[in-house]
């Protein structure tokens, strides 16, 4: 995460994200997304409410979701010359309420486990009626790279992700994946992943993920710092 209010403004104008006007103020109010839309069903509001009820004795906690990435980094300058959308979290990437993704993640007290609550909108069908593979994709690596992050308490990059595919996701349903620490490594931190209806009684996929601490956040970690498992 970056230090400082210049030090994000530095990394942002590096990697091309816009112009910065430099202040001395970082105060922002992004709009948390991860709260009940008129898009979402009333079995994916069933269900936030039962997970959000697990939050009240401290076990979990509802973590808030924003539409750009900057948003989850108050201490950096949000403020730019040419005021815009700006960049996108790819799960975000959809104005219209329940046409895409409609998630909200919950991050277990220990640091370890996380839960992804997902409703999965049409704009993601592949074959017909069903969800495309790659939306499954990125829900797990959401979910994964979420645990991940908690697991480091720093940057952490997906360095494999395997998945097998089990059941096809219908477009409509409500899911969850279930993503836990299987083993942290010094930089290396191995995840697993469930994706199952609310029920629990179908498993739609599976999968293990390999993440690596990012020590200096401007630069993306080497092949040699990513051996396979």
């Amino acid at each position: 995460m970056w230090r400082s209010c210049a030090a994000g403004a530095r990394a942002v104008v590096a990697h091309g994200m816009g112009r910065v006007t430099p202040t001395a103020s970082c105060s922002v109010s992004p709009q948390d997304l991860a709260v009940p839309n008129a898009g979402w069903s009333a079995a994916m509001c069933e269900q936030y409410q039962r997970l959000l009820r697990c939050t009240t004795n401290g076990s979990w906690r509802r973590i808030p979701s924003y539409r750009r990435g900057l948003d989850h980094l108050p201490e950096v300058l949000q403020m730019t010359v040419d005021p815009g959308p700006g960049p996108r979290l790819f799960l975000r990437n959809v104005d219209a309420e329940g046409a895409g993704f409609e998630y909200a993640i919950f991050l277990h007290a220990s640091g370890r486990r996380t839960r992804c609550l997902c409703q999965v909108g049409p704009y993601l069908e592949g074959h017909q009626g069903f969800a495309h593979g790659g939306a499954i994709a990125t829900l797990v690596d959401t979910t994964v790279g979420t645990c991940a992050l908690a697991a480091a308490k720093m940057s952490a990059m997906t360095a494999k992700l395997s998945i097998s595919y089990l059941a096809p996701v219908p477009l409509g349903a409500v899911v969850v994946a279930d993503s836990r620490v299987e083993q942290h490594e010094g930089r290396k931190i191995f995840l697993s992943c469930q994706v199952c209806d609310t029920q629990r009684d179908t498993l739609y996929a599976e999968a293990t993920a390999l993440f690596i601490q990012v020590e200096d956040n401007n630069s993306p970690p080497s092949p040699a710092a990513c051996p396979q498992r």
